[in-house]
């Protein structure tokens, strides 16, 4: 499916979807701890529990959180799946239009990967320039966030040149890669694919730091 700014989010939900039936419910992820139910079980929670879901950030709310996570997987599979495919309930503010590309393009997309890159024989997804575009907009507006605790300055470079500075800093490293290696490293994902540039005692302190939300 090709990927567009109005479609990341709806085409990485179903081919997530689709790649979680072929797998079954206790396929690993990268997310530690973590199975393909227990990834299925935080979507659902995430679009149509937003006070559970808060429980993932906010420690006072952590126990809600994890009562919703244990219930919810619990569901037979078949079910599960289909809410995740089906999207959040028609009131949820992060369920359509702009803002649930905003949202739920990254989120799907970095699950999908969490999914499909695990173990050995895994290879990156045919380069789709709209896909690797609509990435790139979100990730120029959340990087900061997601490097907000490097203690080193960090930019981030695409193949063509093209620089966002993520994290200022008197010491920086540059991550250079394609706009979906980029991604899944501000997110903190150990499998992306990116060259690392700079002092080496930065570079992996950059690495050893936390990333993401």
């Amino acid at each position: 499916m090709t990927v567009g700014e109005q479609t990341l989010a709806a085409g990485e939900r179903h081919e997530l979807c689709d790649l979680m039936e072929r797998l079954g419910p206790d396929a690993p992820t990268l997310c530690e701890g973590w199975t393909t139910r227990d990834l299925a079980a935080h979507l659902v929670i995430r679009e149509s529990r937003p006070v559970a879901a808060a429980g993932i950030l906010i420690p006072l709310l952590a126990g809600l959180a994890a009562r919703a996570q244990r219930d919810t997987a619990e569901r037979p599979w078949p079910e599960l799946v289909e809410l995740v495919r089906n999207g959040p309930p028609w009131w949820s503010l992060i369920g359509r239009g702009p803002i649930s590309e905003k949202v739920n393009g990254v989120e799907f997309f970095v699950h999908h990967e969490d999914v499909r890159r695990v173990g050995r024989g895994w290879e990156r997804r045919a380069a789709d320039p709209r896909r690797a575009e609509a990435l790139w907009a979100v990730l120029s507006r959340l990087a900061r966030l997601c490097y907000r605790r490097s203690p080193v300055g960090v930019v981030l470079r695409r193949p063509d040149g093209t620089e966002r500075v993520a994290r200022r800093g008197r010491r920086s490293v540059t991550v250079i890669g394609p706009p979906e290696e980029l991604t899944l490293h501000a997110y903190g994902r150990a499998e992306a694919m990116v060259d690392l540039e700079g002092d080496q005692t930065d570079v992996q302190r950059l690495q050893d730091s936390p990333r993401g939300f």
